[in-house]
Parts: C-alpha cells; sequence; structure tokens
C-alpha cells in the first residue's frame, strides 16, 4: 500500500527562506515565525501520514454507498473526520468570530496541500464547506453569518457547491432549477443538479448547500441566476435543526475516481431556500466560492504528484532491474535498483522538479491573497486574479501527467490495483475537469484576464520578470536561471502580442491558441519560482547553512528544471504563433 510523508521541510523552506512570511508586512504574519508554522506543519504532517493516508485505499476500494435515502461513507472516514473536527484543522485559516483560528491562507495551503496529497477524497468534505462558508462571508447578511458560519467552520454542518444540471455544464445561463419568492422573504427550491461534491454523507448532522437558481420574471440567461442557501436540514433562528427540508439525493455517481467521496444527484422539491447576496447577481456571490475552489483544485494536482512521486521514489530504489551501463552498482545482487539508470531518473526529475515548483507558486499565490484581503493590495488582487486560471489549469495538467510518470516508474506492478498507483492517476483526472474544465482555464485566461485592466496585471508580471533578472544578473550562483528565464519571458511577451494582434480580426487565432498559453504562462511561473527558491538556497549556503546538502539539492533540481523543462516555451510559443488555420481546416462533417 502506498505511503504519505507530509513535506514538512520543504514547506519551511518556501514559507520562510523564499517568501520569508515572518519579516512580511502583512497583517497576522509576524505571528508565522519558524517555530510556530514549523509546530503546526509537523501536527498536520502527523494526522495526514498517521491517520488519513491509509484511508486512502479504503475509500478507494469502498467508495460511498445510499440506502434508504441515507449516504454512507467509507469505513474509518466518519471516525477520521471527528478527529479533524477536534483539531480546529477545517477553520485554521477562518475568523475567529466564527470559531476559526483566523490564521493567514498561506498557512492554510500549506496544510491544506498535506491533506489533500494524504486523501483526496476524504479532504474534499472540508474543502467544499471551507469554500461555501467563504462565500456567505463574502456576500451574507449578519444574521446569515451568525447562524450558519459558526457550524460550518467547525464542519459540525458542512457546504457543497450546485451548478451543474444535466443539461447545462459551463453554459450556466441554460438552467432550469427556480426559485419561488415567499411572502416570508424564504424561496422555494426545485430543480436537479448533478456532480455535486459531497453532497450528502454521514459524518455531519447538516449539510449547507448553496444553489444557483433562478427566480421567474428575471433577465435571461447568465444574468438572471441568483444563489441560495438551501440545508438539508432546516434550521430556526436560534440555530437549532428542525425538520428534514424538501433535499434528497437521487443518486451516487460512479465514477472514474475520488471514490471515497460521494459524488451525488441532488433532487430540490420545492426545497426552502434563502437568498445570498442580490438578486440576480449569483454568479458574483458564486464566484468567490468557485475561484477559492479553483486554486485549491490546484492544489490536488500538486499533492497528487507530490504523494505519487515519493512512492515511485521508494519503489525506483527497491526494484532491482539491469545494470547501470558505466558499471555494477549492486555487486552483491543479481541486478541494480531502478534509480540508476538515466531514463528512471529523467521521470523522477521531471516530477521533483514540478512538484517543488509547484508548491512555491501555491504558496506565493496565497501570500498574494493574503496581501489582498488583509492590507487591501489591489495589484496583489489583480495578479493573483491573473494567474488563477494558470494555477488551476496547469497544475492539474502537469500533476495528472506526473502520476502517470511515477506509476510508470512501477512498470507493469504501476497498472496493477494491490501497488496503489493507478488510484493517484484516476484520483488526480476529475482535477483537470471540474471547478471549470481546462480549456474553460485557459479561455477565461486570454478571453478575460489578460486584457484585465488594460493589461495593467500582465505587464506587471512581466515587470516583476525584468526586475529579478536585473538584480541578479551579474550573481553567478543564478547564472543557470536568470537567462532560461530571460528567455521564457519573451516567449511570453510574444505570444501576448500575437493575441493582441490577432483578437480583433480573427479572434480564433487567439482562441486556437489559448490552451498553448496556459501551458507556457504556467512554465514562465514555475520557472520564477525555481528562479526565486535558487537564490534563497545560494544564500543560505553562502552563509554556511548545516543542512548544505537539501540546499544543493534545491539548486541541482532547480537546474533541471531550467535546462529541461522550461524550454517548452518556444514550443508552445511556435504553435501559437501557427494560428487558426489548421485547427479549422475542416469542416465538422469531416471528423
Amino acid at each position: 500500500m502506498p505511503t504519505y510523508t507530509a513535506p514538512v521541510k520543504d514547506l519551511q523552506f518556501v514559507l520562510h527562506d523564499v517568501l520569508k512570511v515572518s519579516t512580511s508586512d502583512i497583517p497576522g504574519y509576524n505571528e508565522l515565525e519558524t517555530e510556530f508554522t514549523g509546530a503546526v506543519l509537523e501536527e498536520a504532517g502527523k494526522l495526514t501520514g498517521d491517520i488519513l493516508a491509509p484511508l486512502n485505499a479504503v475509500g478507494d476500494r469502498e467508495g460511498c454507498s445510499l440506502e434508504n435515502g441515507i449516504v454512507h461513507t467509507p469505513t474509518g472516514f466518519k471516525d477520521a473526520f471527528e478527529q479533524v473536527k477536534a483539531g480546529g484543522w477545517p477553520g485554521l485559516d477562518m475568523p475567529e468570530a466564527y470559531g476559526g483560528q483566523n490564521m493567514p491562507i498561506v498557512l492554510g495551503t500549506a496544510v491544506g496541500e498535506m491533506f489533500s496529497g494524504a486523501n483526496q477524497a476524504f479532504t474534499m468534505y472540508q474543502g467544499l464547506t471551507h469554500g461555501a462558508a467563504s462565500a456567505i462571508l463574502a456576500h451574507g447578511t449578519n444574521a446569515q453569518k451568525d447562524k450558519w458560519l459558526p457550524k460550518m467552520v467547525t464542519c459540525e454542518w458542512t457546504g457543497t457547491m450546485n451548478l451543474t444540471e444535466p443539461h447545462c455544464g459551463t453554459d450556466l445561463g441554460l438552467m432550469r432549477t427556480k426559485a419561488e419568492p415567499q411572502n416570508n422573504g424564504s424561496y422555494k427550491i426545485s430543480g436537479q443538479k448533478i456532480f455535486i461534491s459531497a453532497g450528502d454523507h454521514d459524518m455531519a448532522d447538516n449539510v449547507v448547500h448553496l444553489v444557483l437558481a433562478k427566480i421567474p420574471g428575471g433577465p435571461k440567461g447568465i444574468k438572471g441566476v441568483s444563489l441560495f442557501i438551501v440545508p438539508k436540514f432546516k434550521v430556526d433562528d436560534a440555530g437549532v435543526i428542525g425538520p428534514r427540508n424538501g433535499v434528497s439525493v437521487g443518486n451516487i455517481e460512479k465514477k472514474m475516481g475520488i471514490h471515497g467521496n460521494s459524488t451525488c444527484v441532488m433532487n430540490y422539491d420545492e426545497s426552502e431556500g434563502y437568498l445570498l447576496g442580490e438578486k440576480h447577481k449569483g454568479m458574483r456571490a458564486m464566484f468567490t466560492m468557485m475561484n477559492e475552489a479553483r486554486l485549491g483544485v490546484g492544489m490536488q494536482g500538486l499533492a497528487a504528484a507530490e504523494a505519487a512521486y515519493q512512492n515511485a521514489v521508494i519503489y525506483a530504489k527497491d526494484r532491482l532491474q539491469g545494470r547501470d551501463v558505466t558499471g555494477i552498482k549492486n555487486p552483491e545482487g543479481p541486478a541494480d535498483p531502478l534509480i540508476v539508470h538515466p531514463d528512471i531518473r529523467r521521470s523522477l526529475m521531471d516530477q521533483k522538479s514540478f512538484t517543488e515548483g509547484a508548491r512555491a507558486l501555491l504558496l506565493w499565490g496565497s501570500q498574494m491573497i493574503d496581501a489582498a484581503h488583509r492590507k487591501g493590495d489591489a495589484d496583489a488582487d489583480g495578479l493573483i486574479s491573473l494567474l488563477t486560471p494558470v494555477i488551476k489549469g496547469f497544475l492539474t495538467d502537469e500533476g495528472y501527467a506526473m502520476t502517470v510518470q511515477a506509476q510508470q516508474v512501477y512498470g507493469g506492478h504501476g497498472y496493477i490495483e494491490e501497488y496503489g498507483m493507478s488510484q493517484f492517476t484516476r484520483d488526480a483526472r476529475i482535477a483537470m475537469i471540474y471547478e471549470g474544465a481546462n480549456g474553460v482555464q485557459a479561455l477565461d485566461l486570454v478571453g478575460r484576464k489578460l486584457g484585465q485592466d488594460g493589461g495593467k496585471h500582465v505587464l506587471a508580471f512581466f515587470e516583476l520578470i525584468k526586475s529579478f533578472c536585473k538584480e541578479n544578473n551579474t550573481d553567478e550562483a543564478l547564472q543557470d536561471f536568470v537567462g532560461p528565464l530571460k528567455m521564457a519571458s519573451k516567449d511570453l511577451q510574444a505570444a501576448a502580442m500575437y493575441f493582441m494582434e490577432e483578437s480583433v480580426n480573427n479572434p480564433n487565432n487567439a482562441l486556437s491558441g489559448s490552451y498553448d498559453f496556459m501551458h507556457l504562462f504556467g512554465h514562465v511561473c514555475i520557472g520564477l519560482m525555481w528562479s526565486m527558491m535558487a537564490k534563497a538556497a545560494s544564500a543560505r549556503l553562502s552563509s554556511g547553512a548545516l543542512d548544505s546538502a537539501f540546499h544543493k539539492t534545491k539548486l541541482a533540481t532547480g537546474k533541471y528544471y531550467m535546462a529541461r523543462r522550461l524550454p517548452a516555451t518556444s514550443m508552445h510559443l511556435a504553435r501559437i504563433q501557427s494560428g487558426a488555420s489548421c485547427v479549422m481546416a475542416l469542416d465538422s462533417e469531416e471528423f
């Protein structure tokens, strides 16, 4: 059975050596001293490694079941959920006023990676709740916050988001779920939603659904969509659970992965619901949850890749197969371990350089969110808005690819369920689809985010790279980083310029290149992260760091990414500049 070890040391390196959180001027960051974050991460690491990781295979094997209207989670999930709640982990970065600990999001992200890496399906129950609570926090009335948040922050009640219907996914303007206004200010919600993660289960006393629906007489299409709080059980003004609402589970989906999470068909039969935010402004409120979820899904791509990589390394060191072409390395055995072979090393270096770079990118993005929320930094808010589709799309595409590479290290055993590697691949696959399929993320990046605020934020990103390269151009230790980063950034700028020139007269030229642009952008982001990590590691080595092996390894891994992975930007640029003619060459009947 696969194992999982929380990457505490690497998280600490990024937090303190790269992002320097404890000396940041972001309110609350002064609490993030090395000893404090280390204690939090170590404790989370114990929980995830000892309790959640062993349940990962159990959840995959057993799945969830629906019996007489009750959804049962896999063996051990309920007890584990109680331990998670008892530790206060669901509310780590939520407001103290509602039972949270008010820690910065950057620390919540670090802990979240551990939870997801150990057991993605299990962690989704609290993850969806966090997103729903954030939407209520941002858009609810004071009375709604007081009523729903205290129990949701602690996960005594969990939450969901309900968007998709059988006939509409991305095009939510086609939805049919209706909300009929009542005399008492509530609404009667009627309709069906599908693909509802953590839609129902036996681990919480109530489930608070956030449901998109249309109020009759409102504007057509997406402009007529509103958001409603619809609980499984009604709750009175004192917070006491009452009778069952008109909410039921029609089915639990049989799916490729994340079997331990109950993905439900939800039926709403004149359910009592309460408007969240303004009428016909439901997407504005839902996007609070969706944007948080998209960063969380990007984290799932990283976490799955990290867990798969850890096990691939163990197998590569243990499995004897063939001899090293440069000389026998295991003379006492019948063969050398797999890890001596260059192609296995290539695969492992692909995985290692991706996971460490992606981890830095996620934490850097989380720091921007903290800067935006805690000190009103509009520039940070704009930059993370630009990078959200990149983080979601690129990290999940690459994360899935890395789980496949880890599986490949096992050879035939990687295809056998007993070894557990297929679960990482199957679980990671959904991250490329939900919370906006990655093709939609690419379209959002090119069609909306690139030109947002007159292109201010992408220009700020280019300037950030330019400044880094200028400041470190003469640093001998960073020459293997600054040069490649400059070249990759030029490719990104050339692609952006191409879109600007072509988007008006031939928008298909921009749209057909959007997916390559998302990946080009992602590689540049990881290249920047590796350059920043290399600078931090080099500084530690120059100051006589005790753990020199760690920092030397960090530099070697970064050099691999810059030399072997970052040059993909030129390929993506060539594809983008080829335009749409070859993409659109066939008539639909010719497919």
